[in-house]
């Protein structure tokens, strides 16, 4: 049948309900269990040990299946928990229940009370003694109970993706478990947790292109933050040594399978310590994340086994460069030499970009994509890290990791500058690559700078990109995948 004639004929049924005084969407019932509640505790119960129960069982969910045989039917409700299987018969209801049953559709939302029993095929099944009514569908679930498989259907109607695909909402269900380990975590090394602007009079936090908007009453444009940064360090000069804020970041940026323009972050700061401090810190959060959902530090992601025993490999910008880029110490060292290297490899680079950044942008190309297992990648150059201290060891380099799992950023972290002289100066060094174009470039940021000039002491900070851990441990191949509503291109109708 086509849609319109579905729709019609859900429609008489509802004008029929309705004549009969059926109440559509009643709102004074009280399921007093979950499927998963019942299978738990009778999923391995005998037929006799059921037939001694003296209690009822009702749930409440979405009707998925009914096997009909006239006066008596076989149906399945699905809960947030699951489903289980109920008998309805004309003999065991009373006629407005049974009129009602006859009734129902597929993705009916419904009440069912009853004892349980054991079929002849040994399933655990709800005898219903209740029914109602609680919600009616005027439309029909997505080819029927076999599933919704269109991906951009699934992403644009995540309603009902989550209906169809049991799997999509576990994957909903650990991202939630995942954020509360990392909260337990957090809490648990003495960090407070701390909201920060949303809307801020400039972009700053991280070399990024923001989203831009306008405030009436005040008349002053603002910008979805990029980061969280600038604010948390303001609170660890204010004496809140250890700060974390898990909450979205906006970058106007393009959309792959690893980028969503609004995205989720966890970015902590800690007073009195370096980022190699953060590297063993990381570790012990993955391991402590991996060991709650999987009692190991090995799992399969992509087909791939990842392995998160400590200690991970550490290597250097330069190194990876020159081990797996295939580059040589006097091309990483020239600018002329790294920039024809870079568009070799097909890297979009421009004459004035700093050596710095080119060698970073011949990085992205061609190495990150060959660290399968956990890597910190640290010292990179001051020119790609405006807000990173410098090592004492070399000026052009900050003391700063990236960590990279399955060929990809899933954490960036670094001591924190906290010279205001030099603050200054990297701020004055993106200004003029703003004005040569450069539309990521971070602003001149004069409220900050006076911040630290109160002084801010030695803190490392990190930030995890929270869309990315889900992925790999749900075992995701896209980021939209983790993401209930992904930011799509408007449907034309």
């Amino acid at each position: 049948m086509e849609d319109n004639d579905l729709l019609k004929v859900r429609l008489e049924k509802i004008a029929a309900l309705k004549a009969a005084g059926v109440d559509l969407y009643p709102n004074n019932v009280r399921p007093q269990n979950t499927t998963a509640e019942i299978l738990t505790e009778f999923g391995n119960s005998e037929a006799e040990a059921l037939a001694g129960l003296k209690q009822q069982f009702s749930i409440a969910g979405r009707l998925m299946v009914v096997r009909n045989f006239g006066k008596a039917a076989f149906v399945k409700i699905q809960d947030r928990k699951g489903q289980i299987q109920s008998y309805v018969a004309k003999d065991m209801l009373n006629e407005n229940a049974f009129f009602v049953f006859k009734k129902l559709d597929i993705g009916d939302i419904v009440y069912i009370s009853g004892k349980l029993f054991r079929t002849k095929t040994n399933e655990l099944t709800i005898e219903a003694h209740d029914l109602r009514l609680l919600s009616k569908a005027m439309h029909p679930l997505p080819e029927k109970w076999h599933g919704l498989t269109d991906v951009e259907t699934r992403y644009r109607q995540r309603h009902l993706d989550l209906i169809s695909n049991p799997a999509v909402k576990e994957i909903f269900f650990r991202r939630s478990r995942i954020i509360q380990l990392i909260r337990q975590f957090m809490d648990k090394q003495d960090f407070l947790e701390v909201e920060t602007p949303m809307m801020q009079p400039r972009a700053g936090g991280a070399v990024a292109r923001p989203f831009k908007t306008h405030h009436n009453s005040l008349d002053m444009d603002l910008y979805l933050r990029i980061a969280p940064e600038l604010y948390l360090k303001r609170l660890v000069t204010g004496g809140m040594e250890r700060v974390y804020e898990i909450n979205r970041n906006f970058r106007n940026e393009g959309i792959s399978a690893f980028h969503n323009p609004e995205f989720t972050m966890i970015e902590f700061y800690m007073s009195y310590a370096t980022y190699e401090d953060l590297m063993t810190y990381t570790e012990e959060l993955f391991a402590f994340i991996a060991s709650n959902l999987f009692s190991s530090l090995k799992f399969t992601y992509q087909g791939t086994e990842i392995d998160l025993s400590p200690p991970w490999r550490r290597i250097s910008v330069k190194d990876a460069l020159l081990q797996r880029a295939g580059m040589d110490k006097y091309t990483l060292e020239d600018q002329t030499q790294a920039l024809a290297f870079a568009r070799k490899v097909g890297c979009e680079v421009k004459d004035t970009d700093p050596l710095g950044k080119v060698l970073m942008a011949i990085f992205d190309e061609v190495v990150e994509k060959k660290l399968i297992q956990p890597t910190f990648v640290t010292h990179y150059p001051v020119a790609v890290s405006p807000l990173s201290r410098r090592s004492n060891s070399d000026p052009d380099i900050v003391d700063r990791f990236e960590l990279y799992i399955y060929g990809r950023e899933i954490a960036n972290a670094f001591s924190e500058l906290n010279d205001p002289a030099d603050q200054r100066e990297r701020f004055l060094q993106q200004s003029k690559e703003r004005e040569t174009g450069d539309d990521e470039a971070h602003e001149m940021d004069e409220d900050y700078i006076r911040a630290l000039e109160y002084g801010m002491p030695p803190t490392a900070g990190e930030g995890i990109g929270i869309d990315r851990l889900v992925m790999l441990f749900t075992d995701s191949a896209s980021i939209r995948d983790v993401i209930l509503f992904p930011l799509l291109r408007t449907k034309q109708d």
